[in-house]
């Protein structure tokens, strides 16, 4: 399909099906709704249309979502970023948007920035059976809170906050780029269309205060190690994020890949020459694996459906087993009796048919010497 001109831009409200006064907890809800439903992952079959729809909707939601480019956007629409790079939506990172959409937990293959410098980073450590079936954990963390001397006014008890006299109260100023007018910060408040002439002692000015705080954090079934949660508003009020990092212990049994587990499992000579059912771990309980006759240290078994469902796609992963021939130790002297009887029955000229791999390095060694004559 061919892309839209600049032109033919369709109004970012209507885009994400709000109205010009929505808040912008009704944005982020309808801009998960639709991300998810034309994420191009979702969508095999018309992979180009749902890419060229995800990004349309990822740009109208970064600009409601700002203060600044929404302002500019409602009295100048499109032509307001015409002559700079307010947007870059054909540059979107499908991993972030898929994080946001999905829960809001997260993880590409390396590590996500924090958006603000006013998010929190907090690591938290959790066994592999806690990540497979979901965990509910507390954290403490630092948590800004309106101050107790000036109530959040940010001032001294006594003072009164000033009106800015550069923008008149408003926070923004406008300039002129080009053929049009741009709405800008005020360079005098920042923002906030008032002075403090006489900032709060115990909180700076700053109007909050750092106190901890609790959290309980929903840890959803199927997480791995990297994988990043966020705590919406939590570091702040009105803004600033928890991100709560995943970190999987190692398992004592398992290692994990993606969503498949691996486990060794050691078995003895005579159950790997004549074959039998042997019972190996899952996370659910044990299992019967049955062993062919004459399996090899190193076979693989897969068991599908053992491993861990996707937190993602919903898929289960599978066990792969991995027997490994174990040599008896502490024998007696039947057993020792026993084993030479074999060893010679193994090494006679009609015993070596039961070895092939050690008949087969006993030609390549005699092959070898040969050619050195």
């Amino acid at each position: 399909m061919k892309a839209r001109s600049k032109m033919d831009k369709l109004d970012y409200y209507d885009i994400l099906g709000v109205s010009k006064n929505a808040e912008e907890h009704e944005i982020k809800k309808a801009y998960k709704r639709l991300a998810m439903k034309f994420h191009p992952d979702r969508n095999p079959g018309n992979h180009a249309e749902a890419e060229r729809k995800f990004k349309e909707i990822k740009e109208a939601y970064e600009v409601l979502t700002d203060t600044q480019k929404r302002a500019a956007y409602d009295q100048y629409g499109h032509a307001a970023f015409e002559n700079s790079n307010s947007t870059n939506s054909a540059s979107a990172d499908f991993s972030d948007i898929f994080g946001d959409v999905f829960g809001d937990i997260f993880g590409s293959g390396r590590r996500q920035q924090s958006n603000s410098s006013s998010d929190l980073c907090y690591k938290i450590d959790i066994t592999l059976e806690e990540a497979v079936r979901g965990v509910i954990r507390e954290i403490r963390v630092p948590s800004l809170e309106d101050c107790d001397i000036c109530n959040g006014s940010c001032t001294k008890p006594g003072t009164s906050v000033l009106t800015c006299s550069t923008c008149r109260g408003k926070g923004q100023v406008q300039m002129r780029q080009s053929f049009f007018v741009v709405q800008q910060t005020c360079p005098s408040c920042h923002g906030q269309g008032k002075i403090i002439k006489y900032p709060c002692n115990k909180c700076q000015g700053n109007g909050q205060i750092e106190k901890l705080k609790t959290l309980s954090v929903k840890i959803p079934a199927g997480v791995d190690t990297g994988d990043r949660i966020r705590l919406y508003n939590k570091r702040k009020k009105g803004r600033g994020d928890i991100y709560v990092e995943i970190q999987v212990l190692k398992h004592t049994i398992f290692d994990r890949e993606d969503n498949n587990l691996f486990c060794e499992v050691p078995i003895n000579f005579s159950k790997a020459a004549l074959g039998g059912e042997i019972e190996v771990p899952t996370l659910n309980g044990r299992v019967k694996l049955k062993l062919p006759p004459e399996t090899q240290t190193g076979k693989l078994f897969r068991m599908r459906g053992k491993g861990i469902k996707s937190i993602r796609n919903g898929k289960q992963g599978d066990l792969l087993c991995r027997v490994v021939v174990e040599t008896p130790v502490k024998l007696n002297e039947q057993q020792k009796k026993l084993l030479y009887d074999l060893e010679k029955s193994f090494c006679s000229y009609c015993g070596i048919k039961n070895i092939p791999r050690y008949k087969s390095f006993i030609e390549r060694v005699k092959n070898f010497f040969d050619n050195l004559k």
